[in-house]
């Protein structure tokens, strides 16, 4: 295997980073302290800009306006944007529009595509409403919410939370239970459902640590009250929700392990940049002086450098082997990028001081949102239990 990224790709992540850096890391404490109202209209040019530049939606299908790159080459591209709260949706591939794309784009029939995917790859934003408050994410056959047929329509009614980004969304794509006396992994369906359609709400953004984020970045709280569609809706076959959600989750975690990786990487840059400036003693000693400052740097690289290879490695093993075959590898980095992405980050605050608890860095806003990490798409434990077994199975074989 040969990780080398083509020259193609080097120019590409060249050129995304100096967007970033150069055109959105300078939005982020309007950002942070002010929320995201308050760059939005910031961000609306810089998003024409990269579409001139032809950056736009790099791992969305090319025939809706995308890049269309693989799989080892969006994480590439990930890693870049994720240095910045703000570098995925500047370029078209945020979560979950990214995986609602992904998902209508290889079960979508010709009709729901020509109608969604031009704009969702276009700009327009989209949610996936899965969780809810009183059953487990992890293990969605106990998903309460319900699609009931009634004619040419669905009838849909329940609460769901944790739903990213659904004030401003156009679109849903909602996990209900179309026939609770069907086999474990057959009673959830996935059904479309128009955000302006009559019965569906939402209703207020989940406060996370104190912060109820709106719009973009806001963990809402929905229901559905007799809220009908038409029975056309229906994404794929009745039943198959289960598994077309799994099928997105395989690819998806190597956008969020890219992901984390990039914050990583920002957050160990502020710390060595903290460590060098900060002056902590007589005779201009440095906070970059200490041992145990130096040890977390050292400690920082090396463990990002490893999450890394295993995360480009899982994405080269799906593309050869599927993601079936390569749930083992999903699943290890699932939890070993989370952990590696916690640490970093306290090591960035704990070397800022008071500062890093503050919202006058991205140190806090990370630590915030992406201690989900450990939770959502599978709680960690969970993870771990089903590596295990099967290495057990195998005799303690990992492959």
């Amino acid at each position: 295997m040969d990780f080398q990224p083509s020259a193609k790709i080097l120019d590409l992540t060249r050129r995304m980073r100096e967007i970033v850096d150069n055109d959105i890391i300078p939005l982020e404490p309007p950002f942070l302290t002010e929320g995201f109202g308050a760059v939005s209209t910031a961000l609306d040019g810089v998003r024409k800009k990269i579409k001139a530049a032809g950056l736009w939606a790099p791992n969305h299908p090319p025939e809706y306006g995308g890049l269309g790159l693989n799989l080892v080459d969006n994480g590439l591209v990930s890693e870049v944007l994720g240095r910045t709260p703000l570098g995925h949706y500047s370029f078209g591939c945020n979560a979950p529009d990214a995986g609602n794309i992904e998902t209508l784009h290889l079960f979508g029939n010709k009709q729901q595509k020509s109608q969604w995917l031009p704009r969702i790859v276009g700009g327009e934003r989209s949610v996936f409403v899965m969780t809810e408050r009183d059953n487990s994410g992890a293990n969605p056959i106990f998903l309460t919410t319900t699609a009931v047929r009634d004619g040419d329509e669905w009838v849909l009614n329940g609460k769901k939370w944790f739903i990213t980004g659904a004030q401003g969304a156009v679109v849903c794509l909602v996990m209900a239970c179309t026939d609770p006396k069907a086999g474990p992994h057959g009673r959830q369906s996935i059904i479309i459902v128009p955000a302006n359609t009559p019965g569906y709400t939402v209703d207020k953004a989940t406060p996370i640590m104190g912060h109820a984020h709106e719009g973009l970045f806001g963990h809402c709280e929905v229901s559905f009250d007799n809220c009908r569609v038409p029975y056309d809706n229906l994404l794929g076959k009745e039943g198959e929700g289960f598994r077309m959600a799994q099928a997105r989750l395989g690819p998806g975690r190597i956008h969020h392990c890219m992901r984390w990786l990039g914050i990583c990487n920002r957050s160990l840059e502020l710390m060595t940049q903290r460590a060098a400036t900060r002056v902590i003693g007589e005779g201009d000693r440095r906070l970059a002086d200490s041992d145990i400052i130096k040890a977390w740097i050292a400690e920082s690289a090396a463990e990002i450098r490893a999450a890394r290879l295993m995360t480009l490695f899982t994405a080269w093993r799906i593309e050869q082997v599927g993601a079936k075959e390569a749930r083992n590898d999903i699943s290890m980095i699932k939890y070993h990028v989370a952990e590696v992405l916690m640490k970093v980050i306290d090591r960035a605050m704990q070397t800022h001081g008071a500062l890093g608890i503050t919202d006058y860095t991205p140190l806090s806003f990370f630590y915030r949102e992406d201690r989900g990490s450990r939770i959502y798409d599978g709680p960690d434990e969970v993870h771990k239990i089903a590596v295990a077994r099967r290495i057990i199975e195998r005799g303690g074989r990992v492959d």
